[in-house]
């Protein structure tokens, strides 16, 4: 982003890398594949790089308000700065702060998920899926996050990228609005395990598994994390691939 405004250029979007998309090895493999679409397509975009910080969302969630808004305000400075209007995250938690939180701080800007962006490209044609992908006929399950299906209302557009995908999708017993939580959100991907009888992961992984899917389907890096951890737990992480739909789209056009 520095460098495009030394030029005195304006990038389409702003690309929300996010802390697991810059730094978790797994969650590195979305972030390259989202960057292959936007340059496949022609979008014009541009990350913060060192300028960008946590959003602040774990800290809010584990009740330190002041880390939250001390981070959030750097990041406003930061954005308004650069004059930023559209930001694009593929976390669905960096999607929910930036879009429904930060507005209370004086940061104002279009906050779309990459799976809505994704959709929006696919439905205009800009993203042209080859006939007989890698996910033809393949039995497909998809996973909600928490922020971006109950807390955002953002259902279809997941799965609208799927259907274009021509796999089989077989919803989970708990989908949508009644979707079970991967066990990661609100900070407690931080924190140790709380006594009880089964960590809520390998209850969604089992139900997952139930379902008959060769692939899971995901749209956020803690839930990758998690389910990819149940599979392991439940020794069908050979049988069983957990994707982002980013990555499924790459595979399916070979980019």
């Amino acid at each position: 982003m520095a460098e495009m405004s030394a030029e005195g250029k304006e990038p389409e979007i702003l690309f929300w890398v996010g802390c697991a998309g810059s730094f978790d090895s797994r969650a590195q493999k979305v972030t390259i594949a989202f960057c292959k679409i936007l340059n496949a397509v022609g979008i014009e975009f541009a990350i913060l790089g060192n300028e960008e910080q946590c959003t602040g969302d774990p800290a809010r969630r584990a009740g330190n308000e002041f880390i939250f808004q001390m981070m959030a305000l750097q990041n406003i400075e930061t954005l308004n700065m650069y004059k930023v209007k559209k930001i694009v995250a593929a976390c669905p938690h960096c999607f929910n702060t930036l879009k429904n939180e930060y507005p209370a701080l004086g940061g104002n800007y279009e906050v779309v998920h990459h799976t809505q962006l994704l959709q929006e490209l696919i439905n205009q044609g800009r993203i042209k899926m080859e006939a007989g992908g890698s996910f033809k006929g393949k039995k497909i399950t998809y996973h909600d996050s928490c922020y971006m299906g109950r807390v955002n209302g953002v259902y279809e557009a997941p799965r609208g990228v799927l259907e274009a995908l021509d796999g089989d999708l077989v919803e989970m017993k708990r989908s949508r609005t009644n979707g079970l939580c991967c066990g990661a959100g609100g900070a407690q991907m931080w924190k140790e395990d709380e006594p009880g009888d089964k960590r809520i992961n390998i209850e969604r992984a089992e139900e997952a598994i139930g379902t008959g899917a060769e692939i899971v389907a995901v749209n956020c890096p803690f839930c990758m994390t998690m389910l990819s951890d149940g599979m392991k737990a439940a020794e069908k992480q050979d049988d069983i691939m957990v994707y982002d739909l980013s990555e499924m789209i790459v595979m399916t056009n070979k980019w």
